[in-house]
Formats: C-alpha cells, sequence, structure tokens
C-alpha cells in the first residue's frame, strides 16, 4: 500500500508539472468556462473566421482548385496587416522546442490569417548526427534557407519545416513529460484509426484547441494536412452524430478494450469469465447487463462509446480550434473536400515516378558555380535516379521533406552537381545540391540516407 500511494503521488505531481508547463505556455490567456466552450462548440455554426472572402471556391468544381482558391482569398485579406512570428531555437532541448509550438498556438484572438514569419535560431551552429555507424557534422549536409542572419534561419523552407513539424508532432506526440512519459501523444491508435487521447488532462490544458489551430493554420499556407484520423471520428468532428458513424473496432484505441467488446461480436457462446469481462465494463460506462436479446445492442454501444463517447470533450475542442480557422467554413460548404483535407493513412504518399517526372536534371549548358564535366553530372544523376526508383515510400517523404522543407511534392524540382562533401539542399528554392565526387552507388545512398535523418536539424549554412 506504501509503494502504491508513492506512485499516485508520482503520477500526480508529473501530470501538475504537466499543466503547470502549459499553463506557462499560454499564461496570457483568459479561459472561458468550459460548460459555455463546450456549448459553443457543439454547434456546427460558421467559423470565427467567416471574412467577407471572394465566393469563387464555392462554385468551382474542382474541389483540389477549391481548397487552394480558399485559402489563398483568406490570406489576401489580411495580407496587410502586421505578421505572426513563429520562432524557434534549435539549439535547445526537444521538450523547449515543442513548448515553443505549443505556447505559439495556445494564444487566443489570433487572426490566423495574417501573414506569417518563421525564424528557426541557432540554425548555424554545428551538430553532430549517428548514422550508418559514423558521425557526420550536420553543418556540411544541411538544409539550406533563404536567409540566414547571425545564427537565424528564415525563409519559405523554415515555414514549411515549421508545418510540417506541427503535423508530425500531433502524430507522433509532443516531447512532454506527462505522467512519467517522455512522450506525449494527442491522438491514439493504430495508423488510419487515429482518436483524440481521453486524458482529461489534456482538455483541461486546451491542447484540442491548439491542435485544431495548427490543423488549420497548415490548410491556410498549403501545408501538409493530418492523416490517418478514423472517419468516425472525422463525421463526429464535422456535426455527425456518433450514432450514425461508422465506426469499426480497429478504430478503438485500447486493446483490452477492444478485446473485450469484441467478445460480443458474432454468435460465439461466452464462457463465465467472459461474459464477466463484458459486465464490468457495461457497469463502468452505465450500460445495462448482456442478455440474450441485447447483444448486438450492446456490441454497438459499447464500441461508440469506446471510440467517440469518452473523447467527445476533445473532438468538441478540436472543433473549436478549427472553427477559428477558414478551414472550416471550408469543409462545412464545400463536403467534398473533407477527403482531401483529413485524408486516410497513406494518402500522402507518392511514387518514384511522380517524383522523377517533376525533376530538372542538371544539364551541359548550366550556369552552376562549380563546373563539373558531363560525365560526372550523368553518374551522380544517375546514382539519384537510382535511389529515387527504389526509395520506400518513407524514404521518399524524408527525402522531399530534406529537399523542400515538407512533405508536399511540388510542382518541379530542381537537381545541381557542385563541388563539396556532403549532399545539401536549398529549401525555399527546391533546389538538391549534390557533390560530384561519389564514384559508386553504395557511398551515394550512405550519404542521402544521413541527410533525410537530419532533416528535423540540419538547417543552416557551412
Amino acid at each position: 500500500m506504501v509503494l502504491k500511494s508513492h506512485i499516485c503521488r508520482n503520477v500526480l505531481s508529473a501530470q501538475k508539472c504537466f499543466l503547470l508547463t502549459l499553463l506557462r505556455a499560454g499564461k496570457e490567456v483568459m479561459h472561458e468556462s468550459i460548460v459555455i466552450e463546450e456549448e459553443q462548440a457543439a454547434m456546427p455554426g460558421p467559423s470565427g473566421t467567416c471574412a467577407t472572402a471572394t465566393d469563387g471556391w464555392l462554385t468551382i468544381s474542382d474541389p483540389t482548385k477549391a481548397i487552394s482558391q480558399c485559402a489563398d482569398s483568406f490570406l489576401r485579406i489580411h495580407e496587410t496587416k502586421s505578421p505572426l512570428l513563429l520562432s524557434m531555437d534549435i539549439r535547445k532541448s526537444p521538450a523547449e522546442q515543442d513548448m515553443a509550438l505549443i505556447s505559439f498556438y495556445k494564444r487566443t484572438n489570433v487572426e490566423w490569417g495574417r501573414p506569417l514569419n518563421c525564424k528557426l535560431e541557432g540554425s548555424s551552429n554545428y551538430k553532430l548526427q549517428w548514422s550508418k555507424n559514423k558521425v557526420f557534422p550536420l553543418s556540411l549536409f544541411c538544409q539550406t534557407v533563404h536567409c540566414v542572419t547571425g545564427d537565424c534561419a528564415i525563409g519559405q523552407g523554415v515555414t514549411r519545416f515549421f508545418f510540417s513539424k506541427c503535423m508530425e508532432k500531433l502524430k507522433s506526440g509532443f516531447c512532454i513529460n506527462f505522467a512519467n512519459s517522455n512522450v506525449t501523444r494527442l491522438f491514439e491508435g493504430e495508423p488510419g484509426h487515429l482518436v483524440p487521447s481521453a486524458s482529461h488532462f489534456l482538455v483541461e490544458s486546451d491542447m484540442f484547441m491548439v491542435a485544431g489551430r495548427m490543423v488549420g493554420h497548415s490548410f491556410l499556407h498549403g501545408g501538409p494536412c493530418l492523416l490517418g484520423l478514423s472517419p468516425a471520428v472525422v463525421h463526429v468532428l464535422l456535426g455527425g452524430s456518433p450514432e450514425t458513424a461508422t465506426v469499426t473496432l480497429q478504430d478503438c484505441p485500447d486493446l483490452d478494450i477492444r478485446e473485450t467488446i469484441d467478445l460480443l461480436d458474432g454468435g460465439s457462446i461466452l464462457s463465465d469469465k467472459d461474459k464477466q469481462r463484458v459486465q464490468d465494463l457495461a457497469h463502468a460506462w452505465d450500460l445495462p447487463c448482456l442478455t440474450e436479446k441485447n447483444r448486438r445492442w450492446l456490441f454497438e454501444k459499447l464500441l461508440i462509446h469506446a471510440v467517440i463517447g469518452r473523447v467527445t470533450r476533445q473532438i468538441k475542442q478540436l472543433r473549436r480550434g478549427l472553427k477559428e480557422t477558414p478551414m472550416w467554413t471550408l469543409v462545412t460548404q464545400r463536403p467534398d473536400t473533407v477527403a482531401l483535407l483529413f485524408p486516410k493513412e497513406g494518402a500522402g504518399n507518392f511514387s518514384p515516378e511522380v517524383l522523377l517526372q517533376r525533376l530538372t536534371w542538371p544539364h551541359e549548358d548550366s550556369d552552376d558555380d562549380d563546373d563539373c564535366s558531363v560525365d560526372t553530372k550523368c553518374r551522380i544523376s544517375g546514382y539519384l535516379r537510382q535511389f529515387i526508383a527504389n526509395a520506400t515510400p518513407t524514404e521518399l517523404t524524408e527525402l522531399v521533406k530534406f529537399w523542400t522543407g515538407w512533405e508536399i511534392i511540388p510542382p518541379s524540382l530542381s537537381v545541381e552537381v557542385v563541388e563539396g562533401r556532403y549532399p545539401t539542399a536549398s529549401t525555399c528554392f527546391e533546389t538538391l545540391r549534390i557533390p560530384g565526387h561519389y564514384k559508386d552507388y553504395t557511398s551515394f545512398k550512405c550519404d542521402i540516407l544521413a541527410c533525410i535523418d537530419s532533416c528535423h536539424t540540419g538547417f543552416g549554412l557551412v
């Protein structure tokens, strides 16, 4: 009992520290009543940014073009306003870097359509990355940007980096110590079936409001989407009833609860032990006892509650965050854009053929500063083509992130063969610069893989 009490005190202490940290990040925020917030969030009304944007995106038939035009129209409305500043010091710990993102998105009464200036501090510092049994200086294979002032990096490539990082953190978790855990996940479950975490501490800290703002802000700037949400969660998020949501067992993130509910699926005879498991779960959620007549009904009720019922407040808070951005206006007035803005897991993957088709290869009469022979350019281009053709979807995505700053493939990408030691990327100009000294594909591949492993920390100039 003494040990159990000690563990409980440690958990509560960690939870308090987590809440205090988040409160410091948003200490200027004056929270409204939770009851009022939830009542407002439950209403499927317009977003808080229903400015008088041009309505061309309402009538255009192509949903992809409608998304782009909607974002552009809202950005034009606010283009003369003072810009928002998002800054991060990459010399600090991962937890401090994550808190910089959280602090930015915890601010209230922000017009997210204002211009955005992003800055990475400490980007020219010398860093080391362990990869393939070698220690590489990240300042030698780095993502260069439009401008480096002192040790601060700015430019479009940095902006892309921030939005990519936000979407990654929403899926993989923030490096915040919560209840003796080094990573705090806002969404749980298997790929393609992510649901909000049932932690009430995250709700009390407005973390799902933060998530909604991140998703909507990324939409405004043409950034990556939040992949892999459960279709049932998306259905309820956009105002649908939980009773009409298509919920599957894969949507249940808790494997123990999933196994218990799965006992009711089908018509097999349950043992006394299995009946007791179902009974205990039903009583915990104020549902009636299992009988021969209500087996299927109880299965559906337990499943809906496990996936949706336990996280109703989280979904409402996520909706409130989206309502602060024009994305809510778009998805409610153009339902055909929902599948594009809340894509399934793997929807963002692209084939090697698509990537190769968009490449502008180095040519003989290029005006590169470094004079490489035609044979060298052909050899290096062949190595890159071979790498892309045989890369895994994850490696292709990471390559594009290193190349451009985020995982969205642009209409065109450039390759230059230069003098140097390791590959670099000018993310603002979407240009990959590869040294011409490679004589075999194995060493080329080793360094390319090391580069894409550094895409989260490699901003700066030599």
